[in-house]
């Protein structure tokens, strides 16, 4: 039995997962995604990299990351995570610790601080943060078919968030990392939910969840798990709106290119 399996058992967590996955499900059958995906992952990087660094109290919007407009090492950081996030798809699944070094040597290599006040991709935690990062690291690279993989992202995020394995960008790693969940047990392959952005739309329960999550109680892990499939619905929601932009901005391209 997996030991994730008695967490489906909590009040509204089955259904907030499966909402999420009914979302994620209709999404993926959108048009714009008929002829490839190449263009929506594009744009759902770049509103990701948004989201991510809004909810760490960055004002950096789609437009301005599009532009260019930016010139912030924490910012280069989360771009550079964005780029190299579909290499890290199937490494995750196997070598989850080096995936979690790998992410934050990217978020805060350029830092003021980096290889000074802290190692860039060095985990330092506590015998009792080694030893929840063992067991959740064995649960990435050791999976059933028990459990959603909506769960396991859920679970990889919230422990992230509660051991914050690094001195710095704990944030930014634990979401990054919960994406390459999602993308590794085959929910979202194409990393193409714009989960981040559904945590940005629900910010204050998404930090009053993380830190029910903490607790270990049977009512904060229910908070967590419930907030993070409501999170996931959004942001597959928030995609689909991306989709329908691009196919309207491809429907006006063609129409001002027609021959008259």
């Amino acid at each position: 039995m997996d030991p994730l399996a008695p967490l489906l058992e909590l009040s509204e967590v089955a259904d907030a997962l499966e909402n999420a996955r009914t979302t994620v499900d209709r999404m993926l059958w959108h048009e714009a995604l008929r002829g490839g995906d190449e263009l929506v992952a594009s744009e759902v990087a770049l509103h990701s990299a948004s989201a991510t660094l809004a909810l760490d109290g960055y004002d950096c919007d789609v437009e301005r990351l599009r532009a260019g407009e930016f010139d912030d090492p924490v910012v280069s950081g989360v771009l550079a995570i964005e780029e190299a996030l579909p290499a890290l798809v199937d490494v995750w699944a196997v070598s989850p610790r080096f995936v979690l070094a790998k992410l934050h040597l990217l978020a805060t290599r350029d830092l003021p601080g980096a290889g000074v006040d802290f190692e860039p991709g060095r985990i330092e935690v506590d015998t009792a943060g080694s030893a929840r990062i063992n067991a959740l690291c064995a649960l990435v690279a050791n999976p059933t078919k028990e459990i959603p993989a909506a769960m396991a992202a859920a679970v990889v995020h919230g422990e992230l968030l509660a051991v914050r394995p690094f001195p710095v960008a704990n944030n930014v790693v634990a979401r990054a990392a919960t994406r390459l969940a999602l993308a590794s047990k085959g929910i979202d392959p194409n990393l193409l939910i714009t989960v981040d952005a559904g945590h940005l739309e629900r910010q204050p329960e998404y930090v009053g969840a993380q830190r029910a999550w903490s607790t270990g109680t049977p009512d904060g892990v229910r908070s967590w798990l419930k907030h993070y499939g409501k999170a996931l619905e959004a942001g597959a929601a928030e995609t689909l709106q991306i989709c329908t932009e691009l196919m309207k901005d491809a429907g006006l391209a063609v129409k001002r290119t027609a021959p008259s």
